[in-house]
Order: C-alpha cells, then structure tokens, then sequence
C-alpha cells in the first residue's frame, strides 16, 4: 500500500466488516463458520496492519542523509567475524554525522584493521566511509534499505584506519559470547567452509563458508541446511528426547509413578530453547523452536503431532514479534516447506502408504526412501516460485541431493560434531572432528556436482507480484482444504506455471544511478553493458533481472553501437519496430543544441547527468532528475511500458527517492 491513508482505509474497512457480520448474522443461523470467518479474518487483517504499522514505528531508523567520510565515537554492539571474506562486520551506537541524533550503524573491519579489544561494549573512535541503506538497484531486486529500517539502521560502510580503542570490552558470559567462543572452537578444529559449515550447525555462525561453497549449496538445493530451521532443531529435539525417556526409563520407581513422555518433552523444550538461543535466534530457528515445542505439547497430552493449526500458531507468533518477515524469503520457504510436510504427512494416500505391515527390511527401507524422495521433491516444487521470486533463480535437482544429503546431516554430520564437542571437554576429541570433516566433505562434494549439472540452475527476469499470487492462492488452497476440492488449488498453480513459461526479460535495465545500462536480445547469451564493473553487487543484479547466467559484454565492443566519448547511439530491431536509443557515457559539457537534435533523432534517452529541456525523444526520456524520484528502471519494448523501483514502495520510511 502506497500511503498511511491507505493502511487506515484498511484497518477501517476490516472492522467495519467484522462488526457488520457480528451485528447482522445470527450465530444459529444457517452458515455460522461463514460468520466466524466474517468476523475472525477481517479482524486479523487488522490487526496485522496495526502490528506492522506500529513495528515499523517502534524500530524504524531514519537513514542518513548521504554517503560521508568521517570519525565517529561509538560503543560496540554486536560483532561477527567473517573470515571466508577477511571482515570482522561491526554494530555501533552512535550518533548520526550531520544531526547528532543516537542511531545505531553497520560498519565491515577489514581483518587487517582488527585489535584484541574490540569486543562488544567496547567504546570506540574509527573513521569510517558511511553509505545510506541502499534501495533497490532494479525493480524486483533485493531492497537491503527496508531489511536496515526494521533492523534500526542508519547507515552501512566500511572503517578505513586503524580503530582507536578508548575503552576496550567487558569480558562477558553471554550467550552471544558462548555463540563465539564456541564458533572460534569448532574452527579452530576444522578449516575452511567445512569448519564454517560446523560452526553454522554447531552456533549458527555462516561467517566462515567460502562464497563458492555457499553458492553451491544453494544451487543444489542443500542450502536450508546452512540456516538453522527445522531440520537441525528437529534433531536436536527429537535427539534429547529419545535419550532422555530411554535413560528415565531405566529407574523403574520413576517410570511406575510419573508418565514419562512428559519429562522427556520437557528435557527436549530445554535442549530446543537453549540451541536456539546458542545459535542467535534467528526468525526461522524461533518458527521452528515453536513449531516442536507444540509437537511436543501434543505428543505428551496425547494429540495429533503434525497439523496446520499447529503452523497457524507458530506463524502467528512469528508474526507478532517479526511482521515485517512475512515478505521475506526466510518466513515464506520455511513455512511452505513445512506446510508441505504436513500436507503429504496427514494426506490419506501418504498415511496408508506409510503404515506398519509384515515384509522384510529391504522393502521397508525402500518405502521409506520413496518417501523421503517424494517429500523432498514436492518441497523444491513448492519452494522454486518463491526461490525465483526472490532470488532469479533455482536449483532443479534438489529433491535428489536432499535424499543423500537430509540423512547425511542428521544422522552422521551433526551427531559427530556434538560427539566432537563433549569429547574435547576431556581433550579426545581428534578423531571426531576427523570423521566430522570427511562427512563435510561428502556434503560439498556432492553439492558442487549437483549443480555443476547442466540444467542444474534455472535463471528467470524479475516474476511480477501477480505471477507470484498465483503460486500462493493455489499452494495455499492445495494445504488447506481437504477432500477433493483441494486440487483446484491445481488450476491457480497452472496459471501461475504458465505465467512463468511466457515471461520475458525486460528489453532495457538502469540502474538507480543511471550509470549501469544493460540491453537483452541483441547478442545471443550476452548482456550488453554501457559499463565494466568491479562490483559483484552490481554485476549480479544486472544478470539475474535479466534472467542470464553473467555473461556481458560491453556496448563499445558490439558492432550494432556507435559510441564517442560522451554517447552511445543502439539501434534495437524489437517486433518489426526499430527503436532509436541514446545512452550517455560521459557527465562532460555537451552544446545544448547538438544534444537537442540528438534527443530529437531518438526515441529514448538514458543519461545519469541532468539533461535540459530542450532534450524531448520520441517517447521516454530517463536523467538524474527522473531516476531521483523513480529509482531504478526496466523498459519493456514489446508493451511500451516502464516498471520503476518506486512502484513498489510505496511512502514508506525507507524509500528515500520522493525525498531527493
């Protein structure tokens, strides 16, 4: 929603509803599920706004007015090592360089910068480069200056000269300090991605995997196993649990006179809330710690384990503490892929193929391998729309790594580095560790040949907000109703299926600062680029928006542009119409009139220097002025329509460009 009266329009609308079916529709009447659902959803909608709006309130920080170099006295918040790429990254309060308000900022030290006492709470005085949170680059890109505004920062950089330490750090017993004595331990035994990957199970800490490790097990599908969520505290749980109601059992006073799994849910409660604290408590780690506290609940009172009012509970929680997370990736992938599992697990078909009945072992094995393999491919079904929604792009054999790679974890990676750990407590640790890294090593071997496959990796342009419902209605419909009116859930998945087969990339991207421009469907695998760029950052968005795999190649060296120092002058052949389009390559002064009858040859004109009035193209014209208010941009030429990042944000906090 674009606007605060919006929102309110809402909220009003909502129980305006509820009120109306609460006054009007008598509780005996002949639908009453369709009153309580006319009373209970429009007040939930409601109250999720108000959630949200007050959420972004409390925790909203206004970003800084523009990039700055300068010193800063600070106190340190937090601190994570990233050591896969030589950064200590840094949290600090401080006050902002041009207002002094109190604000809080995110600052990486090169590892070269780092001292002995920069540790938390300790105050600090570093000259730093400050950025404000960045927006998106193109429309459907990553909007970190929305993740920074509910985080309460004001500004990300980078500290370039040595910290001065005026009071170093407490020494404290945290468990944030637990979380990195123990990083620092389980590294200390294991190098590499393969220590930073059992330092992630162990604490999660993902500061130690290597980029290429990471993006592997992305590409494969396994990446869920380096975000602490279900899986891992699944283990751990059902791990104390099973340990615990086996060791009572043993003292028979005890298990005559108390029911047992009562005490040994309770013992596995403590061991999920602990590893969640352990591990920082992030948004997935808290959903999943709920979601196995309740499993708990029930299997102790008696009730059905595995429901969707038990995920309906979870995710409210989540929520209420978290509202901004329900349109992220981490909130949508971990409850579609647990949704999933209980959709299959409490489907008849799934129940009456899992039941217990007399044959050998190797039978019993296989059904329950096929069931491993059928879950985890209906999960990567489900997931890949949310996967190319966010991120452009999806792994297509994961349902076959995850076969390998759940048991692998669970019953042989995890268990060896809790083994590891409880040996080093009297120094026996060593051949733990050992055995611990040879089945770190399987997991990355087989992640890197899973997506070095061909075909392995789907990359797709930016999906549209509509394209994206389709998959939810439909994946929603699908979980929720039960009987054969699920599988028109079917119908809405299809649209959404086929939306996705026909989208195209956009013909033409800018970039928020009009210095990068990129061309589609001119040269074949090839992106073309107005520029060279260094940056990753830059170099990703720009591919993945457009739904290519990275290749590009500079418009100076293609022959269908000619370029001078300030301009480059393409003409693009697009469904039986050639557009005229003028990019500017230079800020330098250009006569006003030769730059006027140049515009007027051109149907658009990209520039990220103000252009006169004089300048009027054919049908667009794009400069600094333009990209101030609309932020990036994509042009689609089949549609002649312009999608901008501005659209989708709406008069928020965090979109700084009506504000230029």
């Amino acid at each position: 929603m674009a606007s605060q009266w919006q929102w309110i329009a809402l909220v009003i609308a909502c129980l305006t509803i509820a009120a109306t079916a609460f006054l009007l529709l008598r509780a005996d009447g002949a639908y009453p599920y369709s009153r309580q659902a006319l009373i209970a959803l429009p007040l939930l909608v409601a109250v999720g706004c108000g959630t949200v709006w007050s959420k972004s309130e409390l925790a909203g920080e206004p970003a800084i007015q523009r990039p700055a170099v300068v010193w800063l006295t600070a106190t340190v918040l937090d601190r994570q090592e990233q050591p896969s790429r030589d950064r200590i990254r840094l949290v600090l309060a401080t006050r902002k360089p041009e207002s002094g308000q109190p604000t809080r900022i995110r600052v990486n030290l090169p590892e070269a910068l780092d001292d002995p006492g920069l540790s938390i709470s300790a105050q600090v005085r570093v000259r730093a480069r400050l950025m404000p949170p960045t927006s998106p680059m193109l429309p459907g890109g990553y909007d970190f200056a929305r993740v920074a505004w509910f985080q309460g920062l004001s500004a990300t950089g980078t500290v370039i000269e040595p910290v001065k330490i005026l009071t170093p750090g407490r020494e404290s017993s945290g468990i944030r300090v637990m979380q990195n004595r123990l990083s620092d331990h389980v590294r200390s035994n294991l190098d590499g991605s393969r220590g930073g990957i059992a330092a992630t199970l162990a604490s999660g800490d993902r500061g130690a995997i290597e980029q290429r490790d990471a993006q592997a097990m992305r590409d494969s599908g396994l990446a869920h196993l380096l975000s602490i969520s279900g899986l891992h505290v699944s283990a751990v749980i059902a791990a104390t649990y099973l340990f615990a109601i086996r060791l009572l059992a043993l003292w028979p006073w005890l298990a005559l006179r108390v029911r047992l799994p009562i005490l040994a849910a309770g013992a596995g409660a403590l061991a999920g809330i602990g590893y969640t604290l352990l591990t920082g408590a992030q948004v997935p780690t808290v959903r999943s710690c709920i979601g196995a506290l309740l499993i708990l609940i029930a299997l102790a009172t008696g009730r059905e384990a595995l429901s969707m009012r038990m995920l309906a509970v979870a995710a409210c929680v989540v929520l209420l503490l978290w509202p901004e997370s329900l349109t992220g990736p981490s909130f949508q992938m971990s409850f579609a892929a647990v949704m999933t599992i209980i959709g299959l697990g409490t489907s008849d078909t799934i129940r009456t193929f899992l039941a217990p009945r007399e044959e050998s072992w190797p039978l019993r094995l296989s059904r329950y391998i096929g069931m491993l393999f059928l879950t985890g491919l209906a999960i990567e079904i489900v997931l890949m729309p949310i996967a190319l929604y966010h991120f452009h792009r999806a792994g297509i054999f994961g349902a076959f790594a995850n076969v390998i790679a759940i048991p692998l974890t669970t019953l042989f990676v995890m268990p060896l580095i809790a083994i590891a750990l409880l040996l080093d407590i009297v120094g026996a640790g060593a051949p733990a560790w050992w055995m611990a890294d040879k089945a770190i090593g399987a997991l990355l071997g087989l992640a890197h040949w899973v997506s070095s496959q061909p075909g392995a990796v789907r990359i797709m342009p930016a999906m549209g907000g509509a394209n994206f419902l389709l998959f939810l209605s439909g994946g929603l419909w699908l979980a929720l109703w039960r009987g054969r009116i699920r599988y028109f859930g079917l119908v809405t998945a299809m649209l959404g299926a086929i939306s996705l087969a026909l989208l195209r990339p956009p013909d033409i991207l800018v970039s928020g600062d009009g210095r990068h421009v990129g061309i589609t469907g001119e040269s074949t695998g090839e992106l073309l680029v107005l520029r060279d760029t260094r940056s990753g950052f830059v170099r990703d968005n720009l591919t993945e928006l457009a739904g290519m795999n990275g290749t590009m190649r500079l418009l100076t060296q293609w022959e269908g542009a000619r370029c001078s120092r300030d301009f480059c002058a393409v003409e693009l052949n697009r469904h039986g119409r050639i557009w005229h389009v003028l990019i500017a390559r230079s800020r330098d002064h250009v006569p006003e009139r030769a730059l006027a009858a140049a515009c007027d040859r051109s149907d658009i004109v990209i520039a990220d220097r103000w252009l006169p009035r004089s300048c009027k193209p054919g049908w667009l014209k794009i400069d600094r002025s333009t990209l101030a208010r609309t932020g990036g941009v994509t042009i689609d030429l089949k549609g002649r329509s312009v999608r901008t990042v501005a659209q989708g944000q709406g008069d928020h906090g965090w979109w700084r460009g009506a504000k230029r």
